[in-house]
């Protein structure tokens, strides 16, 4: 498991699409609510740190995603069927040209 983790809160719709994907065993109650825990890895914290400036890990070296970025998490989850995702998860959460301006080396 990675040094940090994602919770990713579950309505009653996505925990079925969990228990559907055959991970019923990496549901979790976490205050209160029905989450999965995603390992994430010092390289993926470090481009998830610039893709969203404003995430904050907890004590426990948790946070949670915000919205849309969940929303594609949580579908990575059940096509790939494992928790273990970022490597993958990341390219599709992390764009490094976000709000940059595109330049061309044309004269």
């Amino acid at each position: 498991m990675g040094q940090y983790c994602i919770n990713v809160f579950l309505d009653a719709e996505q925990e079925q699409k969990i228990k559907d994907s055959g991970l019923n065993d990496q549901i979790l109650e976490i205050e209160g609510k029905k989450a999965v825990r995603v390992p994430v890895g010092d390289k993926e914290h470090k481009k998830l740190m610039k893709a969203f400036p404003d995430l904050k890990f907890d004590a426990g070296d948790t946070c949670v995603l915000p919205e849309p970025a969940s929303k594609t998490l949580l579908d990575i989850i059940t096509t790939s069927k494992t928790i273990d995702c970022m490597k993958v998860a990341i390219v599709k959460l992390y764009n490094p040209l976000a709000g940059k301006e595109l330049r061309s080396k044309i004269h």
